[in-house]
């Protein structure tokens, strides 16, 4: 088969396209033939092994799991033994971020892994594309403990976090602020925001408003900035660790001060259970992710160049089986 495969750390052009033994399923895992991957901020910085200590995970000298990608979409062509929650035909999605594996034709899936069916009416692509970005801004709005009716600023809506949190935040109920370049405010107002900021002219920082939560879904600002614009009771979270990694000690320190302004961090929630409820807003119509382009997997390369760019609104997929 096909795959992207990294056997160093470095920039994009470690990744190579070659063809490599196709996987077995073991006991109660799914083999499942890709048919739409995504490269993703997580993708790039496992790549590149930045931060450094991520290296204690994935490898001192070379990545122990030299084939990446966290999201896929496809379909169950083999199964193990004791399998009994798919069945071969399914169409599935799912997210896997530490075992990896989706830059490629096929790939390995425990079944009680964060793994679902794909809703009928929803293509390949578009599944491929709908748990990363869902299950961090899902963990960000959970810990920041956001109720219906609260005003909560997006800052990077048009990313994939902050799409996926615009269209959460909108469901429930929460008026919307997002940040974003003047260009994309028709599309963050199609996902549900109230109101938009232009970045490149106004500081969002400097609102006369405040906000019950400020979530930084790039991590561009940081709590200091962002104070004057919280309630006094108000909740910074962002998707980063910050500059000096800032936002871990703060947010133990405002697990004693939870009467005034503070910080969380959100550590995300994966499992099954999560995919699930991506599925089930999928099915409803209450969620999209927003794509912003798509390559085959042999131009693998140019997407990592591209996503490290910053400059990507929404998701890039990969086309692994572009007739599909």
């Amino acid at each position: 088969m096909r795959a992207a495969v990294n056997t160093s750390y470095g920039p994009p052009e470690v990744v190579t396209v070659t063809d490599v033994p196709v996987p077995e399923p073991g006991a109660g895992e799914l083999l499942i033939r890709v048919d739409a991957t995504t490269v993703n901020r997580t993708d790039c910085a496992y790549r590149a092994a930045r931060p450094f200590f991520m290296r204690l995970l994935t490898g001192l000298r070379r990545p122990r799991r030299p084939i990446l990608g966290t999201e896929f979409a496809g379909e169950v062509v083999g199964i193990g033994v004791q399998v009994n929650q798919f069945r071969g035909g399914d169409r599935v999605f799912g997210y896997l971020e530490g075992r990896f594996g989706a830059h490629a034709e096929y790939a390995v899936v425990h079944q009680d892994a964060s793994v679902a069916t794909v809703p009928a009416g929803v293509d390949q692509p578009t599944a491929a594309a709908a748990t990363e970005g869902f299950h961090y801004a899902r963990s960000a709005i959970r810990r920041a403990g956001i109720q219906p009716g609260d005003r909560v600023l997006v800052n990077g809506a048009t990313g994939g976090i902050g799409s996926a949190a615009v269209q959460q935040l909108a469901a429930m109920g929460v008026t919307v602020t997002a940040v974003c370049a003047a260009e994309h405010a028709d599309l963050v107002r199609g996902l549900g925001a109230d109101h938009v900021v232009d970045y490149t002219t106004e500081d969002f920082t400097r609102l006369p408003q405040q906000f019950e939560v400020v979530f930084d879904a790039i991590g561009t600002s940081t709590f200091g900035k962002c104070r004057r614009i919280l309630r006094p009771d108000g909740v910074y979270v962002s998707s980063e660790l910050g500059p000096g990694w800032q936002n871990l000690p703060l947010s133990l320190l405002g697990m004693m001060r939870r009467r005034r302004r503070r910080v969380v961090f959100p550590f995300p929630e994966d499992d099954q259970a999560v995919v699930e409820e991506i599925r089930d807003h999928l099915d409803g119509g209450t969620f999209r992710p927003v794509i912003d382009r798509t390559y085959p997997l042999e131009d693998i390369v140019a997407a990592n160049r591209f996503v490290e760019t910053g400059q990507k609104i929404g998701n890039v997929v990969i086309a692994v089986r572009q007739n599909r």
